[in-house]
């Protein structure tokens, strides 16, 4: 399916000003009329919805003080992922992507809603969070390869690094905000008041869909059977040995790296004392490492030495996360997640770039379901063995463990990396002069 956005006038007057700087570079995806709408839109909802992460981990940590239901939260919101990424790839191939995005972004809405209502009246239980989580993991599950797909037909194949590093910057410019406001919120106001603006927070980026001008629904992908669709993603995955490579990477980090966010309010809490602003701040570390990898990432005019960069990236993951896991100082550990932050996000943000410039259009949404279920859909697993292992031997002992298996995984990946030939990449079919056109405003 191929949407087209008709030609709107003006947007070299907004650019004039940044071309005579190296902003001009950073920013040029920002031309795109329906891009600069995306991007507003999620610039005030991905703000929301990081304070709702922050909250939710408090608001579990305060009804259990369990280690183990930090993760078992965490695996009923990433399990549908798990089990429903590839259903969701096929919907994003099969329909118009744009109507699917309003839809999984309002039922977000809701959802946030529902959860701000039961905390702000004092009813919330625990099981309230198991069933609201795995429904948002389900809503996730169809919105996250839809949206990374969506986001290609809104610029140049040439400005597509620039767009997914952009988005990005917005998405880590919100894990240091997000955060950083949640922890003031929590302790002065209780964690209900930030579900709640989460749940206002969506109308921005749904708004800024509605604006969108694109063109009728592209045919998409017709056949008779869903599973057959679903093999074909895959199967083109398992027969592509560079996209095969950068999944298998991205799903180890994702199982034994990524849980340490899962862990997070108890380093906060019992290790360096820091409480609910202590969390944070520790998020928003995490998140201010990313944003400053995202707008590298951003100033980059293309995508070689991207594959010798996620070498290197993943690396420094597993090594921040040791640093981190040993130190017992709150502001020296609060340092070590920076480097955290911002070598997972350029790790992840590089394999996104180069797998979509390697994959046609019309298997785009179904490979980036895969892309996602190796990045969230193997979280749960880790997420919940991480919790268990916290449980009995201590969450430091466990980040410990994981950051010695990401360096393993870093150091396969660079040993075969001589042979991907990542820069070839594979062909990708060409657009048409008009659809090509269409994209930007003149």
């Amino acid at each position: 399916m191929t949407q087209k956005s008709p030609t709107v006038t003006g947007h070299t007057g907004l650019l004039k000003p940044l071309q005579s700087l190296k902003l001009g570079t950073a920013l040029r995806a920002l031309r795109y009329r329906n891009y600069r709408l995306f991007f507003a839109g999620q610039l005030i909802s991905l703000v929301g919805t990081w304070m709702q992460n922050v909250a939710q981990s408090w608001l579990v940590y305060r009804l259990t003080g369990s280690s183990f239901m930090l993760g078992s939260i965490s695996f009923a919101s990433q399990l549908p992922i798990f089990l429903l990424a590839f259903v969701g790839g096929t919907i994003a191939d099969r329909y118009n992507r744009h109507r699917l995005v309003i839809a999984t972004q309002a039922a977000s809405m809701i959802l946030a809603l529902i959860l701000a209502a039961l905390t702000l009246t004092d009813t919330v239980r625990i099981w309230h969070l198991f069933v609201l989580s795995a429904l948002l993991g389900a809503v996730n599950a169809l919105d996250m390869p839809t949206r990374q797909a969506f986001v290609v037909e809104l610029v140049e194949k040439e400005d597509l690094l620039n767009a997914i590093a952009l988005n990005s910057s917005i998405f880590n410019g919100a894990r240091v905000l997000g955060p950083a406001v949640a922890g003031v919120m929590i302790a002065g106001i209780g964690e209900g008041w930030c579900f709640f603006a989460n749940g206002i927070s969506y109308a921005a980026v749904i708004s800024g869909l509605l604006l969108m001008k694109l063109g009728g629904q592209g045919g998409g992908i017709r056949k008779e059977s869903a599973a057959g669709d679903v093999l074909e993603g895959f199967n083109f995955v398992r027969r592509t040995r560079p996209i095969r490579t950068l999944l298998l990477l991205l799903g180890l980090l994702s199982i034994v790296g990524m849980p340490y966010s899962v862990l997070m309010p108890i380093f906060a809490d019992k290790i360096l004392q820091g409480g609910p602003r202590g969390l944070g701040i520790l998020m928003g570390s995490t998140g201010l490492g990313a944003l400053i990898g995202s707008i590298s990432l951003a100033a980059r005019s293309g995508t070689g030495g991207l594959g010798k960069l996620v070498a290197y990236a993943s690396a420094g993951f597993g090594l921040g996360l040791l640093l981190f896991s040993i130190s017992r100082h709150f502001w020296l550990s609060a340092a070590f997640l920076v480097p955290v932050g911002m070598s997972f996000m350029m790790t992840t943000t590089c394999i996104n770039t180069l797998i979509q410039t390697m994959v046609p259009d019309r298997l785009r949404g179904r490979v980036m379901a895969t892309h996602v279920w190796m990045l969230l859909g193997m979280t749960p697993f880790g997420s919940l063995m991480a919790g268990t292992i916290a449980a009995r031997a201590g969450a430091p002992a466990t980040m410990l463990g994981g950051s010695l298996f990401c360096l393993a995984g870093a150091g396969l990946y660079a040993s075969r990396l001589g042979g991907l030939n990542l820069a070839a990449g594979l062909p990708v079919s060409k657009e048409s002069e008009s659809t090509k056109d269409a994209r930007q405003d003149k």
